[in-house]
């Protein structure tokens, strides 16, 4: 399985696998790897993720899998049979949901003799502020204290890691550990509008407050030279690395 180079994952938000095959062939020099999300995978299907893996370059599967534990659980072991190095659930789904994603996804690379992919758990959607959780989910208290709470049990379920906005990263990281895998959305370049996305930073500020890897899509996919705004978060993330360093 191939590793993530550096912490930059692009979202491959397109329609076509020419279009996405495109932009790794373009990208791949820079990113650390792409995402294949609900867009491209409802568009093409599986191929999305196994034609990109035959490139040798990282998928993270964002899908988001949320049902009852068994069908979960299948679901993760096809993913993982594509070649997705990481893949996500939803900390919604509960603790046996969470559960039986992690032990089928370890179990299903075992018997090919594969490194396991990291199993991740959405906590709350960037695009989710304080009002909307309360008000039109139903969801009581604060952003962050429902993001805690799917982190602890996310953990307690043997999942690797989270995906969580950049407001929650170092609560996170002081919960969890250095370990902990911590997937952040939800980032904007200096400058860049920040789109439909409410709980936002830069990639430096990002890294900086402990994110293990950043996931962009908008200001790389729809920017007028993709290749040149990947190159710009590369300098913003090694600016938040150098930061961390001279604490």
């Amino acid at each position: 399985m191939s590793s993530f180079k550096n912490p930059l994952i692009i979202a491959l938000d397109v329609n076509t696998l020419e279009e996405a095959e495109t932009l790794v062939d373009k990208l791949n020099p820079f990113a650390g790897g792409f995402k294949v999300g609900m867009q491209l995978f409802n568009s093409v299907g599986p191929e999305a993720v196994s034609r990109l893996r035959e490139k040798y370059v990282p998928i993270f599967v964002d899908l988001k899998l949320h049902d009852i534990p068994n069908t979960v659980a299948g679901a993760t072991r096809v993913l993982v049979r594509h070649g997705a190095s990481i893949l996500n659930v939803h900390a919604a789904g509960g603790l046996a949901m969470m559960r039986a994603a992690a032990e089928a996804a370890r179990d299903e690379a075992a018997k090919a003799g594969n490194k396991p992919p990291l199993v991740v758990a959405v906590t709350v959607l960037t695009s989710i502020d304080q009002e909307v959780l309360n008000d039109q989910i139903g969801i009581p208290g604060l952003v962050e204290e429902r993001v805690l709470a799917w982190v602890l049990l996310a953990k307690e379920a043997g999942m690797d890691g989270v995906v969580a906005s950049p407001l929650e990263v170092s609560a996170i990281r002081k919960a969890c550990g250095q370990d902990f895998v911590i997937i952040t959305p939800g980032v904007r370049p200096a400058g860049v509008s920040a789109d439909d996305q409410k709980r936002t930073k830069t990639p430096g500020e990002a890294i900086a407050l402990g994110a293990s890897f950043l996931v962009v899509g908008r200001p790389v996919t729809a920017a007028p030279d993709p290749v040149e705004s990947t190159r710009n978060i590369l300098k913003e993330i090694t600016s938040g690395l150098h930061k961390i360093a001279v604490m």
